[in-house]
């Protein structure tokens, strides 16, 4: 009885030999076709980040210059009204230094969290 096991063994593991060599191909193209979808996804975002901030820049720096120009009609000097808007820019910029974690850092974190999540759910429910 011991004897005829390994030869069943090895007929079931020749018998399925090719069954086998399709579910390991089957299995990498899911895993090359998850990562195409991750890499592609990502560049998409980036794009969009990459847009946004230009975006934001230039909204920035008009408005700068409109505010500038406001102020420096209202107290009538160039100097002061653009060295107001200098100072407003700076402060923005500490207040963002000083709350990047909560503002930046955990939103972020966060977001990949949860997208981590959706794509466990979306893999488990294509094995």
């Amino acid at each position: 009885m011991n004897q005829s096991q390994p030869d069943n063994l090895g007929a079931f593991i020749a018998e399925n030999k090719t069954l086998l060599k399709e579910y390991l191909e089957t299995r990498l193209e899911i895993y090359r076709l998850q990562g195409l979808r991750l890499f592609a996804k990502s560049a998409g975002y980036f794009a969009w980040i990459l847009l946004s901030l230009f975006l934001g820049f230039l909204f920035f720096l008009f408005g700068g210059l409109m505010v500038a120009y406001w102020f420096s009609g209202l107290f009538h000097s160039y100097v002061k009204g653009f060295g107001l808007v200098t100072l407003l820019i700076l402060v923005v910029f500490v207040l963002l230094a000083v709350f990047r974690k909560a503002l930046f850092v955990e939103p972020v974190i966060q977001t990949i969290i949860q997208n981590s999540k959706e794509e466990d759910s979306d893999d488990e429910t294509i094995d």
